[in-house]
């Protein structure tokens, strides 16, 4: 007869206190890579290999109703718990989507995340969670991070909130916000190893294919004039800062300062890296906007102009032509005829 106490005998003996749960709030249109990587990441950190039982992490899909709820590529998933209270869970995630779609999140839910944060569980914006967050006021005094694609977005939808799209997760008090994409599953890593530990967080990546966890801080893979990484990491920060000042353009001095070099030590990398100078690789994004807005939108040439640094629609139209060969007034016709034939 086993004479071991209960807490010793594997055959009754309680199953561990989850130490990490999750309850995910899905808005209307939400990006299904950005939940299933999150959720995915929390099942492989949960037990050991890929056995996936609920051992130290655990997930619900909330929702005010029992509707299916339906990503932006229009697979449909079924809520697994109405709005709980928020104290049984360790974090609640807000997976945003598409940014065009209406009242992302109703109401209740909305209360929801309220209720959450003056109860003192962390909320997490993920993808574009973030301008749900926002447009609920519970970003105020908050960084905020956003991804490169939706920086300008927010800074004109929000312009009394904080905002990055330098890092790839943000931890500001008990709000988390996540650019989205591939970071989902650094962020989901880095929880996992704070609740649970170090090698659990292995587990999760190892099974991903990840070949390692990316700190908060580093910034978001996105080169706009070449594939690949630098070798002087100081060039991907002043792209960076080029890109999100294509309209209030930062003199070359400027970027200098701010990523800690002298002007002519940022002139040696660039074309040390890029062959070109700052100046020239600032136009070259600043036109790449403009071919963006030319054949994207139907908005005036001067508004155009304007918002990509040009001082009038004579400057914009020679620099266009120059580097496309083509009048941003021809290039729109010929838009406008290929798709009418």
């Amino acid at each position: 007869m086993d004479q071991r106490s209960p807490a010793q005998n594997p055959k009754t003996a309680p199953p561990p206190a989850k130490v990490l749960k999750v309850g995910f709030v899905l808005a209307r249109s939400f990006t299904l890579s950005a939940f299933s990587l999150f959720v995915d990441a929390l099942r492989l950190g949960s037990d050991e290999a890929d056995r996936s039982r609920r051992i130290h992490c655990d997930w619900e899909v909330l929702s005010s109703s029992r509707h299916l709820l339906t990503s932006s590529c229009g697979i449909q998933l079924s809520p697994t718990a109405s709005l709980k209270p928020p104290q049984e869970f360790s974090y609640i995630a807000v997976i945003g989507g598409r940014l065009n779609v209406e009242e992302p999140i109703d109401r209740e839910t909305i209360a929801y995340l309220h209720k959450a944060v003056e109860a003192g569980v962390p909320v997490i914006g993920v993808c574009t969670g973030s301008f749900i967050l926002a447009d609920n006021g519970l970003l105020e005094d908050r960084l905020a991070c956003v991804s490169w694609l939706h920086y300008r977005e927010f800074l004109e939808r929000f312009p009394d909130n904080k905002a990055t799209s330098h890092s790839i997760f943000v931890e500001d008090g008990n709000i988390i916000t996540c650019a989205g994409g591939s970071s989902v599953a650094d962020l989901a890593a880095f929880l996992i190893r704070r609740h649970v530990g170090p090698a659990a967080e292995r587990n999760a990546l190892e099974i991903l294919q990840i070949i390692r966890r990316r700190d908060a801080t580093e910034v978001q893979p996105r080169n706009p004039l070449a594939s690949g990484s630098y070798h002087d990491k100081r060039i991907g920060a002043a792209l960076l800062l080029m890109e999100q000042h294509v309209e209030n353009v930062l003199s070359v001095e400027k970027i200098a300062r701010r990523i800690g070099v002298s002007r002519r030590q940022l002139e040696r990398i660039f074309l040390t890296e890029l062959n070109l100078s700052p100046a020239v690789a600032y136009q070259r994004i600043r036109l790449e906007e403009a071919m963006r807005l030319v054949t994207g939108t139907d908005r005036p040439l001067i508004e155009i102009a304007l918002e990509t640094g040009f001082e009038n629609t004579s400057h914009f139209n020679r620099r266009f032509k120059k580097a496309f060969s083509v009048t941003p007034n021809a290039l729109r016709r010929q838009n406008r005829s290929a798709v009418k034939g």
